[in-house]
């Protein structure tokens, strides 16, 4: 098997690419994106525990938010201590 780069492919191959791609039926770029979307609104819209999450920029999938998640739930708010 010759490894090609993506750099070294000629027109031809990228061609032969793009056609065996369309006749697969696979969703692709801004078709998959508008239909991830959508299922995201649908799940929004029914109010169900999935669609709760999504709206409040929380994990869906069940991982614990007492810590981590901060990629989801963004940067640390900083809350100060009570005074005495």
């Amino acid at each position: 098997m010759a490894e090609t780069r993506v750099y070294d492919l000629t027109t031809e191959q990228i061609v032969a690419l793009r056609q065996t791609l369309e006749n697969i039926d696979l969703k692709l770029e801004g078709d998959l994106r508008r239909f991830n979307g959508l299922n995201i609104k649908r799940l929004n819209e029914i109010n169900c525990h999935r669609g709760k999450r999504h709206r409040n920029s929380l994990p869906v999938r069940g991982q614990r938010t007492r810590t981590n998640a901060r990629s989801r739930r963004g940067a640390k708010k900083t809350v100060t201590g009570k005074k005495k």
